[in-house]
Protein backbone atom coordinates (compact mmCIF):
# COMPACT_ATOMS: atom_id res chain seq x y z
CA UNK A 1 0.00 0.00 0.00
CA UNK A 2 1.52 3.45 -0.62
CA UNK A 3 1.10 5.85 2.49
CA UNK A 4 1.78 8.62 0.40
CA UNK A 5 -1.79 8.53 -1.39
CA UNK A 6 -4.17 8.67 2.05
CA UNK A 7 -7.23 7.89 -0.41
CA UNK A 8 -5.43 5.29 -2.42
CA UNK A 9 -4.68 3.60 0.77
CA UNK A 10 -8.38 3.86 2.06
CA UNK A 11 -9.64 1.94 -0.33
CA UNK A 12 -6.79 -0.87 -0.62
CA UNK A 13 -7.27 -0.99 3.49
CA UNK A 14 -11.09 -0.93 3.26
CA UNK A 15 -11.50 -3.55 0.07
CA UNK A 16 -8.35 -5.49 0.34
CA UNK A 17 -6.62 -5.97 3.74
CA UNK A 18 -10.29 -5.61 5.70
CA UNK A 19 -10.44 -9.52 6.69
CA UNK A 20 -7.20 -8.96 8.72
CA UNK A 21 -7.52 -6.82 11.51
CA UNK A 22 -10.89 -9.16 13.34
CA UNK A 23 -7.88 -12.05 13.06
CA UNK A 24 -5.05 -9.72 14.18
CA UNK A 25 -6.99 -7.92 16.75
CA UNK A 26 -8.57 -11.49 18.07
CA UNK A 27 -4.70 -12.66 18.38
CA UNK A 28 -3.40 -9.45 20.56
CA UNK A 29 -6.49 -9.91 22.94
CA UNK A 30 -5.18 -13.28 23.54
CA UNK A 31 -1.85 -12.72 23.28
CA UNK A 32 -1.86 -9.80 25.99
CA UNK A 33 -4.88 -10.69 28.20
CA UNK A 34 -5.95 -7.12 28.13
CA UNK A 35 -9.30 -5.80 27.23
CA UNK A 36 -10.05 -3.04 29.83
CA UNK A 37 -8.45 0.14 30.53
CA UNK A 38 -6.57 2.61 27.86
CA UNK A 39 -5.28 1.53 24.09
CA UNK A 40 -3.22 3.46 21.10
CA UNK A 41 -3.46 2.29 17.81
CA UNK A 42 -0.72 3.89 16.40
CA UNK A 43 -0.47 4.43 12.41
CA UNK A 44 -3.80 3.72 12.41
CA UNK A 45 -4.58 4.91 8.89
CA UNK A 46 -8.29 4.38 8.62
CA UNK A 47 -8.74 3.24 11.90
CA UNK A 48 -9.39 -0.44 11.10
CA UNK A 49 -6.91 -2.20 13.77
CA UNK A 50 -8.25 0.10 16.54
CA UNK A 51 -11.49 0.17 15.86
CA UNK A 52 -11.60 -3.84 15.59
CA UNK A 53 -9.94 -4.14 19.09
CA UNK A 54 -12.78 -1.32 20.85
CA UNK A 55 -15.39 -3.50 19.63
CA UNK A 56 -14.44 -6.68 20.96
CA UNK A 57 -12.90 -5.21 23.94
CA UNK A 58 -13.92 -2.85 26.63
CA UNK A 59 -11.13 -0.95 25.96
CA UNK A 60 -10.94 3.30 25.28
CA UNK A 61 -9.16 3.55 22.12
CA UNK A 62 -7.13 6.45 21.09
CA UNK A 63 -6.17 6.26 16.94
CA UNK A 64 -3.17 8.30 15.82
CA UNK A 65 -2.26 8.82 12.90
CA UNK A 66 0.56 11.64 11.46
CA UNK A 67 -1.62 12.13 8.67
CA UNK A 68 -4.64 14.61 8.44
CA UNK A 69 -6.71 12.56 5.96
CA UNK A 70 -6.30 8.93 7.50
CA UNK A 71 -7.32 10.95 10.44
CA UNK A 72 -10.26 12.60 9.02
CA UNK A 73 -11.35 8.57 7.43
CA UNK A 74 -10.83 7.64 10.72
CA UNK A 75 -13.06 9.70 12.46
CA UNK A 76 -15.74 8.65 9.80
CA UNK A 77 -15.61 4.89 10.89
CA UNK A 78 -15.79 6.02 14.27
CA UNK A 79 -18.82 7.41 13.59
CA UNK A 80 -20.37 4.62 11.26
CA UNK A 81 -19.80 1.99 14.00
CA UNK A 82 -21.00 4.21 16.90
CA UNK A 83 -18.15 3.94 19.08
CA UNK A 84 -17.88 7.72 19.48
CA UNK A 85 -18.02 7.23 23.39
CA UNK A 86 -14.69 5.23 23.69
CA UNK A 87 -12.80 5.92 20.37
CA UNK A 88 -11.37 9.45 19.36
CA UNK A 89 -9.30 9.67 16.19
CA UNK A 90 -5.97 12.60 16.87
CA UNK A 91 -3.17 13.82 14.66
CA UNK A 92 0.34 12.70 16.17
CA UNK A 93 3.51 11.36 15.59
CA UNK A 94 4.96 8.37 17.19
CA UNK A 95 8.03 10.32 17.59
CA UNK A 96 5.83 12.27 20.40
CA UNK A 97 3.25 10.99 22.02
CA UNK A 98 1.04 13.16 23.04
CA UNK A 99 0.09 10.79 26.44
CA UNK A 100 1.54 11.26 29.79
CA UNK A 101 3.70 8.60 31.31
CA UNK A 102 2.61 5.20 32.37
CA UNK A 103 -0.86 6.20 31.07
CA UNK A 104 -1.84 3.35 28.58
CA UNK A 105 -2.65 0.21 29.11
CA UNK A 106 -1.99 -1.49 25.26
CA UNK A 107 -0.42 0.17 22.83
CA UNK A 108 -0.96 -1.76 19.03
CA UNK A 109 0.10 -1.03 15.33
CA UNK A 110 0.05 -3.04 12.21
CA UNK A 111 2.64 -1.98 9.34
CA UNK A 112 3.46 1.73 10.32
CA UNK A 113 6.83 0.85 12.56
CA UNK A 114 8.86 0.01 8.91
CA UNK A 115 7.71 3.58 7.68
CA UNK A 116 9.21 4.76 11.55
CA UNK A 117 12.24 7.04 11.16
CA UNK A 118 13.40 6.86 14.39
CA UNK A 119 13.05 3.71 16.01
CA UNK A 120 14.92 4.46 19.35
CA UNK A 121 12.82 7.21 19.81
CA UNK A 122 10.13 5.62 18.96
CA UNK A 123 9.81 2.51 20.85
CA UNK A 124 11.05 4.97 23.80
CA UNK A 125 7.89 6.87 23.58
CA UNK A 126 6.04 3.66 23.50
CA UNK A 127 8.11 2.36 26.50
CA UNK A 128 7.17 5.74 28.19
CA UNK A 129 3.68 5.97 27.96
CA UNK A 130 2.92 2.36 28.82
CA UNK A 131 1.78 1.30 32.21
CA UNK A 132 3.81 -0.93 34.47
CA UNK A 133 1.65 -4.48 33.24
CA UNK A 134 0.75 -2.56 29.66
CA UNK A 135 2.13 -4.27 26.94
CA UNK A 136 3.13 -3.32 23.26
CA UNK A 137 1.62 -5.25 19.79
CA UNK A 138 3.71 -3.64 17.05
CA UNK A 139 5.14 -5.16 13.96
CA UNK A 140 3.09 -6.46 10.63
CA UNK A 141 1.26 -9.75 9.27
CA UNK A 142 -1.92 -10.86 7.72
CA UNK A 143 -3.33 -12.69 10.72
CA UNK A 144 -3.27 -16.45 8.90
CA UNK A 145 -1.18 -17.40 5.91
CA UNK A 146 -4.45 -17.95 3.86
CA UNK A 147 -5.41 -14.29 4.50
CA UNK A 148 -1.40 -13.79 3.10
CA UNK A 149 -1.95 -15.89 0.20
CA UNK A 150 -5.26 -13.63 -0.72
CA UNK A 151 -3.60 -10.30 -0.01
CA UNK A 152 -0.80 -11.14 -1.98
CA UNK A 153 -2.67 -12.31 -5.11
CA UNK A 154 -5.21 -9.14 -5.11
CA UNK A 155 -2.37 -6.50 -3.93
CA UNK A 156 -0.10 -8.58 -7.47
CA UNK A 157 -3.75 -7.21 -9.57
CA UNK A 158 -3.06 -3.47 -8.42
CA UNK A 159 0.60 -3.51 -8.45
CA UNK A 160 2.51 -6.24 -9.84
CA UNK A 161 5.56 -4.63 -7.79
CA UNK A 162 3.69 -4.82 -4.13
CA UNK A 163 5.21 -8.41 -3.17
CA UNK A 164 8.96 -7.39 -3.70
CA UNK A 165 8.14 -3.59 -2.28
CA UNK A 166 6.37 -5.71 0.80
CA UNK A 167 9.16 -8.17 1.84
CA UNK A 168 11.92 -4.99 1.39
CA UNK A 169 9.88 -3.24 4.13
CA UNK A 170 9.26 -6.36 5.96
CA UNK A 171 13.00 -7.70 6.20
CA UNK A 172 14.63 -4.03 7.02
CA UNK A 173 15.31 -3.69 9.65
CA UNK A 174 15.78 -7.66 10.91
CA UNK A 175 13.74 -9.27 13.52
CA UNK A 176 17.71 -8.78 14.86
CA UNK A 177 17.76 -5.66 14.38
CA UNK A 178 14.62 -4.86 16.21
CA UNK A 179 15.72 -7.23 19.15
CA UNK A 180 19.04 -4.81 19.54
CA UNK A 181 16.91 -1.86 19.74
CA UNK A 182 14.87 -2.61 22.43
CA UNK A 183 17.98 -3.85 24.13
CA UNK A 184 20.00 -0.39 24.26
CA UNK A 185 17.02 1.02 25.30
CA UNK A 186 17.07 -1.54 28.44
CA UNK A 187 13.72 -2.68 27.06
CA UNK A 188 12.51 -6.79 28.02
CA UNK A 189 10.63 -7.29 24.80
CA UNK A 190 9.64 -10.07 22.58
CA UNK A 191 9.95 -10.61 18.62
CA UNK A 192 7.68 -12.85 17.38
CA UNK A 193 8.31 -14.07 13.52
CA UNK A 194 5.21 -15.92 12.87
CA UNK A 195 2.25 -15.08 10.46
CA UNK A 196 4.58 -11.60 10.21
CA UNK A 197 6.81 -9.97 12.19
CA UNK A 198 5.89 -8.32 15.88
CA UNK A 199 7.92 -6.52 18.80
CA UNK A 200 5.73 -7.21 21.96
CA UNK A 201 6.57 -6.10 24.91
CA UNK A 202 5.35 -6.11 28.24
CA UNK A 203 6.36 -3.67 31.40
CA UNK A 204 7.22 -5.22 34.16
CA UNK A 205 5.22 -4.60 37.44
CA UNK A 206 7.91 -2.71 39.96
Amino acid sequence: MNRTDPVEYEVIAREVFAPIYPVIAAEIRKKTGISQGKCIDIGTGPGYLGLEMARITSLEVWLLDISNEMIAYARQNIKSRKLDQRVQAICADVHQLPFDNESIDLVVSRGSVFFWKDLHQAFSEVYRVLKPGGMSYIGGGFGSEELRRDIERKMRDIDENWEAKAKTRMDHPTASDYAAILHNLNITGEIRTNNGLWIIINKPVV
